[in-house]
């Protein structure tokens, strides 16, 4: 067997591309044995491949969790760190052999990108021969001395570019960009964006899915795919490569909004998390396009990537989504006692419009809130700008609790677009799921008025679009919770109760 020759503790080792894609494939196997004996044995949880994309969010949160939870989450880390540790030293050897940069062992750790990251790795080509550093008369290594302008380098590197493979490749793109830095990012970008757009459909409109391999998995190959076509001619700088990389995110975003898949406020919302990892990928794509034995593998790289990614978006999709329960608590102090404060709260008149851009950009904002009946069994009805959410009463608790299920609820936003659109994250992939209203007495007639709202999201990575759900939600909750105490604290009434 070849693992026991695996140079893991060699500190100038190198690992050939078949032994590194063994070794990752039967760890992967029994990684995922190991957690899924973990999970469906001693805590009687499901599991599935698909929950590494959900882990960062939990295990980041460890200390907050409930304790099962956090015992969970416990084992699976601690049965995650000898693996981690083996995964990051053969990721060093291989980068050594392919001769990349060690610093790119940081792509191990970014999900679904370290995915994509092994399997380049696993076709890349050994770096043909070591190549000498330049020594001075002294015998040291001077630490200015590129390695990339020597000679050595100069030589592998027309060895490579005068081979029949790569002159083949080179001549086609030639006759194509007459060897035109601005005509091969043309080039590149004409191939890249049209293909990532047709990715976007697919699994938006065609699988319905939102997850890690729209988000994460599509721009890191964007990055990645653009950069290696423009440096398919010869090595371009580092700052070029990303301006190709941060077009063609551009474009793609850009074509996505004028044919009508997407809106603007969403391609905003997911633009950050897009520009990251399309940086990611195109400096990955920038140390493979600067080294001509890995240039030379290129095409079988790409046709990979056109491959693996709508294979990821295609298994999601067919995976059942595992989504946890989230909460938002918001709070404000109102001058007036509890029961004013609850007259308000259980139906309260139009509010005026808002003010807050998030509204005013199209997400739904509340209007008005009515009741039909009275204690549980209630139906309370919360308008929004885009329809009525329907909350049927289960805790009537006056004055002091009123708790509620959300039984239908509305579109959570009407998209910027040039077209009348729906995409399909507009149903049921932000859902309301309970809320609740908690007045709390204070000190000299005041009141402590608490709004919480209880909700799942399918769009992944989870942690990504928390951040935006959060903020929305809690902007709808003062938005209601500070009109109802502009109303009790402008009633006549509830201020002579206080006095």
């Amino acid at each position: 067997m070849f693992f026991h020759r695996l140079p893991l503790y060699q500190r100038d080792g190198s690992l050939n591309r078949l032994p590194y894609f063994l070794a990752g494939v039967v760890l992967l196997i029994i990684k995922h044995s190991l957690d899924w004996l973990t999970a469906t044995v001693l805590f009687d949880r499901p599991w599935s491949p698909f929950r590494y994309f959900v882990l960062p969010a939990p295990v980041l949160e460890l200390a907050s969790l409930p304790e099962d939870d956090r015992l969970f989450y416990g084992t699976l880390l601690a049965l995650a760190l000898p693996f981690i540790v083996v995964g990051v030293l053969l990721t060093m050897q291989r980068l050594r052999a392919v001769g990349l940069p060690v610093a790119l062992i940081v792509f191990f750790f970014v999900p679904v990108a370290n995915l994509f990251f092994f399997l380049v790795l696993s076709i890349l080509p050994t770096r043909p021969e070591p190549i000498p550093v330049i020594r001075t008369e002294t015998g040291n290594a001077p630490s200015t001395t590129d390695w990339r302008i020597t000679p050595q380098f100069q030589q592998v590197a027309a060895q490579y570019r005068d081979s029949e493979h790569w002159q083949r490749i080179r001549s086609t793109h030639r006759r194509v960009t007459h060897d035109s830095s601005l005509a091969s990012a043309g080039l590149s970008l004409a191939i890249t964006v049209p293909v990532a757009i047709a990715f976007v459909y697919l699994s938006a409109n065609v699988l319905q899915n939102y997850g890690v391999g729209l988000f994460v998995g599509m721009p890191f190959c964007v990055g990645l795919g653009s950069v290696v076509l423009f440096g398919l001619a010869r090595p371009q700088s580092f700052g070029t490569c990303m301006a190709v990389t941060f077009l063609a995110t551009t474009l793609v975003g850009l074509g996505v909004l004028f044919i009508a898949l997407e809106g603007a406020i969403c391609l905003l919302m997911a633009a950050p998390l897009g520009y990251a990892l399309a940086f990611l990928g195109g400096a990955l794509g920038y140390a493979i396009q600067s080294r001509p034995w890995a240039m030379d593998a290129s095409p079988w790289m790409l046709l990979l990537l056109l491959g693996s990614l709508p294979s990821l978006m295609a298994a999601e999709a067919v995976t059942p989504s595992e989504t946890r329960l989230l909460e938002v608590c918001s709070a404000v102090e109102i001058n007036a006692p509890v029961p004013a404060v609850w007259e308000h709260v259980i139906s309260f008149p139009e509010l005026p419009e808002p003010n807050d851009w998030l509204f005013r950009a199209g997400v739904a904002y509340p209007l008005r809130a009515e009741i039909k009946g009275q204690g549980v069994g209630a139906v309370r009805y919360c308008v929004f700008s885009t329809g009525a959410f329907v909350e049927p009463i289960e805790v009537w608790d006056a004055p002091h609790v009123l708790g509620f299920r959300v039984e239908d609820q509305p579109e959570p936003m009407r998209e910027w677009s040039p077209y009348a659109i729906h995409p399909p994250h507009l149903d049921g992939f932000l859902v309301s799921r309970r809320g609740c209203f908690h007045l709390v007495e204070l000190p000299d007639g005041r009141t402590r008025l608490e709004g919480t709202t209880w909700y799942t999201n399918r769009m992944w990575p989870e942690f990504y679009w928390q951040l935006w759900s959060d903020v929305i939600i809690h902007r709808i909750h003062l938005r209601v919770l500070n009109h109802i105490k502009q109303l009790t604290e402008g009633d006549p009434l509830a201020s002579a109760a206080r006095e």
